[in-house]
């Protein structure tokens, strides 16, 4: 007997739903189950899953019995509960295409790379959109180092553990195994991971520190949009946590660690706190929020808009445990041209304010 298990919560700020992501399957044996190999158990119930994918699942904790983590040679016994979860692509029945395209690969070993995505890099292929996507090149770079890339879940999507938006810019981890996917995946699906944001918000938060709890649902009017519901009888339970890096009157830099990860996380808890993303079309921060009526201010903002026409979010650090070593490492980033751009615009425009009030101060002062 097998049936689908309820959504799991996933660590990542654009992530797809886990259903997406991994499949998830519940087996109980029967009453008179004679004594068998959970991994031959698996193999007469589940369809183009190898054995050694199975054995690479359960030493990465991803299938366990009766809630507990087991080993390739446990014998199922009458009664037993099996529960599985695999990684699994985002996009079924997609033919990846490889396509040569620059790679800014920031770290590399035989079991994994750390890449950087620009802003405006769709990571994976979906309605639509089938080539041109990081997957397609990602492809193209497995090819080369003679990796699959034609058969079984991890080629179907060479690599992807997780994602970020396509204007959300940053560091992905990509797997170069089957054995590092399993347990990569794990890891995401377990929160274990450390993945910190630095984003660009509308005003000032009032404290330098805090936490944003708020559900996150689609919205009931805009389907393609999230909304935060405050009463928590919708949507899934989000939890952001953030520290304000630099206050620049009318925007601050802040950065952003996630506790759960919904789709939009940050944009929509920001939002619902009056402090939509800049520049964030979809959640209205592509328009003034605050500042003066001035004209001159007015051009300045709608240069920045120019500057980035995209959310100011970057996907600043990422840490997890190697998959082989089983120590813990960590990479950071910086920022993009277009955030650094804006960022410094912003930080000249507050400097020369500062010299206009303190120019004021001195004349009321004679």
């Amino acid at each position: 007997m097998s049936e689908e298990l309820p959504d799991e919560v996933y660590n990542d700020d654009d992530a797809l739903d886990p259903k997406e992501l991994f499949e998830h399957y519940r087996f109980t044996a029967d009453p008179k189950q004679s004594p068998v190999r959970i991994d031959k158990f698996l193999l007469d119930r589940l369809e183009r899953v190898s054995r050694s994918r199975i054995q690479g699942a359960i030493r990465a904790g991803m299938i366990r019995v009766n809630g507990h983590n087991t080993k390739p040679n446990y014998r199922i016994r009458p009664g037993d509960l099996v529960t599985i979860a695999l990684a699994k692509p985002p996009y079924e029945n997609t033919h990846v295409i490889p396509e040569e395209m620059p790679l800014d690969i920031r770290y590399e070993d035989d079991d994994l790379m750390i890449v950087h995505k620009p802003p405006g890099l769709v990571v994976h292929p979906g309605v639509g959109v089938y080539s041109g996507t990081l997957v397609n090149g990602l492809a193209h770079y497995f090819q080369q180092l003679n990796l699959p890339v034609k058969e079984g879940n991890f080629s179907d999507r060479p690599g992807l553990v997780h994602r970020i938006d396509k204007d959300t810019s940053g560091l992905l981890v990509i797997a170069k195994t089957e054995s590092a996917m399993t347990h990569l995946s794990r890891q995401f699906y377990d929160h274990i991971t450390e993945r910190r944001y630095l984003a660009l918000i509308w005003g000032e938060p009032k404290e330098d520190e805090g936490t944003i709890i708020g559900h996150i649902g689609r919205d009931p009017k805009y389907p393609m949009l999230r909304k935060v519901f405050p009463e928590g009888d919708q949507g899934k339970y989000a939890v952001t946590h953030y520290k304000v890096i630099e206050r620049l009157y009318y925007v601050s830099l802040v950065e952003c660690r996630l506790e759960t990860g919904r789709t939009h996380q940050i944009r929509i808890h920001f939002k619902w706190q009056g402090h939509p993303l800049f520049s964030d079309y979809r959640y209205g921060g592509d328009r003034i929020m605050k500042g003066t009526v001035f004209s001159k201010y007015r051009q300045f903002v709608e240069n920045c808009f120019k500057m980035m026409p995209r959310q100011a979010l970057h996907a600043r650090s990422l840490g997890f445990i190697h998959p082989r070593t089983g120590e813990k490492v960590h990479f950071d980033s910086e920022l993009p041209e277009d955030f650094q751009a804006v960022l410094d615009k912003w930080r000249s425009y507050v400097s020369t304010r500062k010299t206009i009030i303190e120019q004021e101060v001195d004349q009321e002062d004679d």
